[in-house]
């Protein structure tokens, strides 16, 4: 989802609750890994692995010049044959320690991940997740946003939101001091560049 998508889909929920959350959310992301100066990893679960979120925070880290919100996506089945920033395994998350973040992004709870985050945070981690809400990950998240079944709004889209907040929080940077007609600038230079490298 590019910007004009993410600008479209915010003129389409204004008034909801959804806007502020996200971007509560967003601040509370951004706010945690300046803060500490960095040491974002993100992760999913087994079956749901948040590799596009992984890559927008990355065009974000680079757009907004804040280069701590580039996560380390943290994957529950490594090849040996997976690209370096593809091959980190769970161990990152039990090696995790004071002033790293944890994103977790979560549809559903398995317990083994659950221990894992649980581990984290008793080492001082900073956890924040995105899921279904209500469970035992909200409950030990310092930040969670619910994304029930069934709400207007799917994981997805949530994420997007989420991604596009966390890199235009904060009056300082520089993407909230350009105009429109640098961002619109921005936006043609990047749908007309040739495709990146394949993840």
């Amino acid at each position: 989802m590019d910007a004009v998508r993410v600008a479209l889909l915010r003129e389409v929920l204004a008034g909801t609750e959804w806007l502020g959350a996200t971007r509560r959310f967003a601040g509370a992301l951004r706010g945690s890994v300046v803060a500490h100066g960095g040491g974002l990893l993100l992760v999913g679960t087994p079956e749901y692995e948040p590799w596009h979120l992984a890559a927008h925070l990355v065009d974000e880290a680079a757009w907004s010049g804040t280069p701590e919100l580039a996560p380390t996506l943290v994957r529950h089945r490594v090849r040996p044959s997976d690209p370096p920033h593809l091959a980190v395994g769970p161990g990152r998350i039990e090696a995790a320690g004071r002033g790293e973040t944890l994103l977790v992004v979560a549809p559903e709870e398995p317990a083994p991940l659950l221990e894992r985050v649980h581990a984290a945070r008793r080492a001082g981690v900073t956890v924040l997740a995105l899921g279904a809400g209500g469970g035992e990950l909200a409950a030990m998240a310092h930040e969670s946003l619910p994304v029930p079944e069934g709400a207007e709004l799917d994981l997805d889209s949530v994420q997007h939101l989420v991604s596009a907040g966390a890199g235009e929080n904060g009056t300082g940077s520089p993407r909230a001091q350009r105009g429109f007609r640098d961002r619109l600038s921005r936006l043609a230079e990047i749908l007309t560049a040739p495709p990146p490298a394949p993840w």
